[in-house]
């Protein structure tokens, strides 16, 4: 049950609290966020990403990788995709772990979790089982690496058993359970294929370690900024294993049952007027990826269609939300034809009536993302 204290939030004021903790909105956000330059632009990705605290490296280029489109959505024309290459590969100032970037930054907060990975008893047990295994792969490393996944023999005692794809793959699971525990770490690509090496190597020194709790109630901190609003009880997924119960203010959004938890700074910023912007936004964006929150905020029907045979989509393979100020309005059914040097627009479906200038502002971000793309708008072709 909701605190008697808890702050009362419309639901247009919930989604804007939304839009700006995700610098999605036309300003520059929140004082501290993110540095902006004189001529008014974001100064770096690596500041972005900060204030996101993460972003999902789903390769899927059906119109661009998901994290280039996020940093586009935030940063502008100006970012360029070798530019988060290099943070990755070059000045370190960003890393990969399970499909997401995190800044280095903030690495002495995951530390502790990481020193208690994994969780379960059963990968726990394997890992005991294989640790001449775990040897094998540290001083390979360590005098070879970095290496491919494929460059490391499978010297394992007790093979992995998953009734799923998974099964026998000893190689790539222990090395993504390594990763997790912070004892190696993805230092780079060769092609589409990860090369490994020993973290000492890859991520900096830790000076001064966080006392676990310590760095619990920071990280949780820093993931509601960067939500700006959230359940209470979210236990987020696998790679942001971080609860918020104990952070933020209480809060209550009206049309919508149950609590909320709400990052201070955001309330502090209710009176401001709110500067609307129209993005196009990847699928796995953090203003959508949570569809619960998706759903009772913005009561936006949407889903991924990728995975389903072409006559069950309703949207298109790869649509793209779009939102247009605090509104997510529809979907953009599109595709980046980079051999032929077009920007395929199948369809723009409309969930809600929009006057002229804001069906103008999709027109105008169609042709914004098309052009840091380098393609020309091609409309009406039918989607194969």
């Amino acid at each position: 049950m909701a605190s008697v204290h808890s702050t009362h939030l419309t639901r247009t004021q919930a989604r804007r609290i939304a839009v700006r903790a995700q610098l999605l909105d036309a300003s520059p956000g929140p004082a501290g966020a993110v540095e902006v330059v004189e001529r008014g632009e974001p100064a770096d990705l690596v500041g972005v990403v900060e204030h996101l605290t993460s972003v999902q490296n789903e390769p899927t280029a059906a119109v661009v990788p998901a994290a280039d489109l996020v940093l586009f959505d935030r940063l502008g024309a100006s970012y360029r995709p070798q530019q988060l290459v290099e943070a990755l590969e070059v000045d370190r100032t960003l890393y990969e772990l399970d499909a997401m970037i995190y800044p280095t930054s903030h690495l002495e907060l995951r530390l502790p979790e990481m020193a208690q990975w994994p969780p379960y008893e059963r990968a726990r047990r394997w890992l005991a089982d294989n640790e001449p295994f775990r040897q094998d792969v540290l001083e390979l490393l360590e005098r070879e690496g970095p290496l491919p996944t494929s460059a490391i023999p499978d010297t394992s005692v007790v093979p992995w058993e998953s009734s799923g794809w998974t099964a026998g793959k000893n190689v790539s699971q222990l090395l993504g359970l390594l990763a997790r525990r912070g004892e190696i770490a993805l230092a780079g690509r060769d092609g589409g294929e990860r090369l490994w090496d020993v973290a000492w190597r890859v991520y900096p020194t830790v000076r001064s370690p966080v006392p676990a709790e310590e760095a619990h109630r920071r990280l949780s901190e820093l993931r509601l900024a960067a939500l700006g609003i959230t359940r209470p009880g979210l236990r987020g997924t696998l790679q942001e294993p971080i609860g918020l119960d104990a952070v933020g203010v209480a809060a209550i959004v009206e049309g919508v049952r149950g609590g909320w938890r709400v990052d201070p700074s955001q309330l502090a910023r209710l009176d401001e007027p709110f500067e609307a912007r129209t993005v196009l936004l990847s699928p796995f964006d953090r203003l959508v990826f949570d569809r619960k929150r998706m759903l009772e905020l913005f009561q936006f029907d949407y889903a991924l269609e990728m995975y389903k045979p072409a006559e069950k989509r309703r949207w298109g393979y790869y649509a793209l939300p779009i939102l247009v100020g605090d509104r997510l309005v529809g979907k953009l059914d599109a595709a980046s034809d980079f051999a032929s040097g077009v920007f395929r627009v199948h369809a723009v479906h409309l969930d809600v009536a929009l006057s002229a200038d804001e069906r103008a502002s999709i027109d105008d971000a169609i042709d914004e993302l098309s052009g840091w793309l380098g393609l020309e708008v091609a409309h009406g072709t039918a989607e194969p």
